[in-house]
């Protein structure tokens, strides 16, 4: 019989990873991880809430399976949190659920799997793990395009791919939440997880005013020629493309460029935004190497933004060359750009 560990997070989408693993045969070992959140007051990481980690437990003690609860609060501080922080820092809009994917889940969680002599780790995300022609294992665009969740995914790598079982990869939202009621699971009304989860009820301002002061300090707003048109409140504010909070004026004003060196945040009117390229460095490739050639590819800048067509262009030390078929009015650096050939993830990168 394989053992395979599940991450379990108390929500519905896990749960039901967990009871189909059971349902298949598998020897299902459930463990939860105890991440670090800003304390005081009501500020618990909404991902390991002491509440849904009794869910969890339930779970667990319904399906007949053992459960252990992992403390990684310090390996979370150490290194999603201080990447959060430093990203805001450079003037990017970090991703913190991407970091802690690749080296919370697939790092320490994968890590305890192999120690206990597991032969695949389990999660709940919408993805399927495919084998390609050549033996080399795949990730693919889950069956639900409205919860594909490859995005955060595209840092893995076929070691990883290789011990790795999506059980929800072929299920629509839907399907999931009617397993959950039919085996009457504890988390089946469960809500979904949250972003930034380690800020609790905190707004992200007030997170970074206590954690990373020299992120929020005042300064100008200028036009592009370097024109003061009013003042900002922190450039961790502010994202690339964004509109609201900027001085009122004849035509509407969008974020252009984060000046950090001297605190200026640029502004320029709708026509002048965008860009129709990008360079993506820190390049995981899926299939274990880069492209040998310019490739045609659809690229996601962000999680919720639809494929675009693209260009891209590998470049020696893991990065590429990324050039659209149009403007795009929102590339931020920080953020993952990810390419997509069809249904299949070739890899993913930092937008610099």
């Amino acid at each position: 019989m394989q053992k395979v560990l599940v991450a379990l997070s108390g929500g519905v989408d896990s749960s039901v990873a967990a009871a189909l693993l059971v349902e298949q045969g598998f020897e299902v070992i459930g463990a939860t991880m105890r991440l670090w959140s800003a304390p005081g007051g009501e500020q618990e990481n909404r991902c390991c809430t002491p509440e849904t980690r009794v869910l969890a437990a339930r779970l667990a003690d319904k399906l007949n399976i053992p459960f252990i609860v992992l403390d990684e609060t310090e390996n979370f501080r150490r290194i999603v949190v201080r990447q959060f922080l430093e990203g805001y820092a450079r003037g990017e809009t970090p991703n913190p659920c991407v970091t802690c994917n690749r080296y919370l889940k697939w790092g320490a969680l994968g890590d305890y799997a192999k120690s206990i002599g597991a032969d695949y780790l389990a999660t709940g995300h919408y993805a399927r793990v495919l084998t390609g022609h050549e033996g080399l294992f795949e990730l693919w665009k889950g069956q639900d395009p409205g919860k594909d969740q490859t995005y955060f995914l595209s840092m893995l790598t076929q070691e990883q791919l290789a011990h790795t079982l999506f059980p929800l990869g072929e299920l629509r939202k839907s399907d999931v939440r009617r397993i959950a009621q039919e085996r009457g699971l504890p988390a089946a009304d469960q809500p979904e997880s949250q972003d930034l989860c380690f800020l609790g009820e905190r707004d992200y301002r007030a997170f970074l005013a206590e954690y990373a002061p020299e992120t929020v300090q005042p300064g100008p707003i200028t036009d592009r020629g370097g024109k003061v048109l009013g003042r900002h409140q922190g450039l961790a504010f502010y994202t690339i493309g964004q509109r609201k909070g900027l001085p009122a004026a004849a035509q509407a004003l969008y974020v252009w460029q984060k000046d950090t060196q001297n605190n200026r945040l640029i502004v320029c009117p709708a026509e002048e935004l965008g860009t129709d390229s990008l360079r993506a460095v820190d390049i995981n490739w899926i299939s274990g190497s880069a492209p040998k050639d310019e490739f045609q590819t659809e690229v996601k800048i962000r999680f919720r933004a639809a494929p675009t067509s693209a260009v891209a262009l590998p470049e020696p030390e893991g990065s590429a060359l990324v050039r659209f078929e149009k403007t795009l009015r929102d590339i931020t650096p920080g953020q993952l750009a990810v390419f997509y050939q069809g249904e299949q993830v070739l890899g993913g990168g930092w937008i610099s």
